[in-house]
């Protein structure tokens, strides 16, 4: 009876070291985030609705599969609410930001920073993709392994006002602060 159980016992170690090990060429995912079959609700845009322009010769020609003027365009919504001009996004620097992104840069540019970062972090999520028990229950270990990188908001908010920088944009001080 103790030799069936220890077999059993030995198969079950087994099966969990083996499910540990499965799924090595995946990239991890440290959230472990599951939706459900149905389709995603926020992913749902509805079109911007229908209006006569003032004049029908400056309706653009139709471009079969391309761009609609009803189609939405949260990102360039999002600029424009923002103050900002969509078309500034469309790739290349704005000539208002030249200045800032020539002392951006002043000290070189790294080509191809995208890839190298992505494939850093790939690595370091390999690396601390949790324990076996955490990847085989789908336990959420993002924060655990982000958590060395974290920057306490708190302790640099702090160390701005001690060198007398305002913060505008940060909650005012508590009474009996300095």
């Amino acid at each position: 009876m103790r030799a069936k159980a220890g077999v059993t016992a030995i198969a079950v170690l087994a099966m969990l070291g083996l499910a540990a090990c499965g799924n090595r060429d995946k990239p991890p995912e440290l959230m472990n985030i599951r939706s459900g079959n149905g389709p995603d609700e926020f992913g749902i845009l509805p079109p911007k609705p229908l209006e006569m322009p003032e004049s029908l010769a400056e309706l653009p020609d139709p471009t079969p599969g391309g761009d609609n003027r009803t189609d939405p365009r949260p990102f360039d919504d999002a600029s424009i609410a923002l103050g900002g001009k969509p078309q500034a996004s469309a790739g290349g620097v704005p000539a208002s930001d030249g200045a800032l992104y020539s002392h951006a840069g002043r000290f070189g540019v790294e080509s191809g920073i995208r890839q190298t970062l992505a494939g850093e972090d790939l690595k370091w999520r390999r690396d601390n993709n949790g324990r076996i028990l955490e990847r085989l229950f789908n336990v959420n270990v993002y924060f655990k392994a982000y958590r060395k990188q974290w920057l306490d908001q708190h302790a640099e908010l702090d160390r701005w006002r001690a060198k007398g920088v305002k913060t505008p944009s940060a909650p005012p001080r508590k009474d009996g602060e300095e």
